[in-house]
């Protein structure tokens, strides 16, 4: 199952690349909980979708340093770049917990903290 996960993972983070946001939802459930620490709380697909559409205008730039994957949940660690408010280019290190449900994205807990300058 660890490694299914991880593949489901993968395929969303491809999606995200692409700037696919419909294609991301796709592999996370109707109910989805998406958490970052010390940030908001978005509850059900509906609300991911609306806030993607406001915070993902351009596909954000990001590795996965590590994947690792135990029965139900994948911890994602890497480095992500995106735009702030004003466009500027962000470099922050993340630490993304999910919790997959048959075959879906159900939870996120996002740790995101800010790295300085992107290269």
């Amino acid at each position: 199952m660890s490694e299914l996960n991880k593949s489901i993972l993968q395929q969303a983070n491809a999606a995200v690349r692409a700037g696919d946001n419909e294609g991301f939802l796709a592999f996370c459930t109707e109910d989805v909980v998406w958490s970052t620490v010390g940030g908001d709380t978005l509850h059900g697909k509906a609300a991911v979708r609306a806030w993607m559409a406001t915070e993902c205008t351009a596909p954000p730039e990001f590795t996965v340093d590590r994947l690792i994957a135990d029965g139900e949940n994948v911890v994602a660690l890497g480095h992500i770049v995106s735009l702030d408010g004003q466009g500027k280019r962000v470099r922050n290190a993340y630490c993304d917990v999910w919790h997959v449900r048959d075959g879906k994205l159900a939870a996120l807990q996002a740790y995101v903290i800010p790295v300085g300058e992107p290269t």
